[in-house]
């Protein structure tokens, strides 16, 4: 079965929602992840990434505009147990999982049954986690992902979660919606496996020249280089 073409799942939805890449470059050498956030409201268009030590945030790029934080205002990433582990999603469950991993040792999937979608009715957007493992002595690393979202629109949460073995070339691509609506469909089905750029910059052009312009908000991306040297990261905001 051919890979899905990132560029046209991109360029043909208007409104994938939030978004998680996670696989290894063409050359096989690098883990790489991008995540990004659209908007269609001003709160959630009036936003940026910001990276800190350990993490990054969402922050607001206008405060005297911040409407409601709830569900715009929190850490899409977080790196844990000394960099050997990559958390991403799209809200607070970052911290869940982050909080599972170093506090008790429970697991990704521990963490996230404990988590269900955004309580944002009649759209109930889907919460999507993706987690990283490296080994760096032996120059690999395993990549999980994860949905948790309504019974096709009931207040019922189903949880799904993939594991992978990582393949040169390969990713594997889930979004909150389905397409642009009202309510909004969430995204359903299996992540869609995609074809991987080489490097961090071609990943950032790919996706963030493919977002709906109008839609559009910011990206990350991080590339993890197998043999640990260091990680090379790219944020893109529309506010600037």
């Amino acid at each position: 079965m051919a890979l899905f073409d990132l560029e046209k799942l991109l360029s043909e939805n208007t409104y994938p929602g939030r978004g998680i890449v996670i696989g290894t470059s063409a050359d096989g050498k690098k883990a790489m992840i991008a995540y990004f956030i659209m908007g269609r409201s001003e709160n959630s268009r009036n936003r940026i990434f910001e990276r800190f030590e350990g993490g990054m945030r969402t922050k607001a790029f206008d405060e005297s505009k911040l409407s409601d934080p709830s569900l715009i205002i929190y850490n899409p990433y977080l790196s844990a147990q000394g960099g050997n582990i990559d958390i991403v999603t799209n809200g607070d469950q970052t911290n869940t999982i982050f909080d599972h991993l170093t506090g008790d040792g429970h697991g990704f999937e521990n963490a996230l049954n404990l988590r269900e979608f955004e309580p944002d009715f009649p759209n109930y957007t889907p919460r999507i986690s993706g987690i990283l493992y490296y080994c760096f002595p032996r120059n690999t690393f395993a990549y999980k992902l994860s949905i948790l979202k309504s019974a096709n629109g009931r207040p019922v949460c189903n949880r799904y979660y993939y594991s992978y073995v990582p393949e040169a070339g390969i990713g594997h691509f889930i979004h909150t919606y389905k397409c642009d609506g009202n309510p909004i469909p969430s995204f359903y089905g299996e992540p869609e496996e995609v074809a991987m750029p080489n490097t961090a910059q071609e990943l950032a052009d790919l996706v963030w020249n493919n977002l709906n312009e109008d839609n559009k908000v910011s990206l990350f991306v991080r590339c993890v280089p197998l043999d640990g040297s260091a990680p090379e990261e790219i944020i893109v905001n529309k506010n600037v």
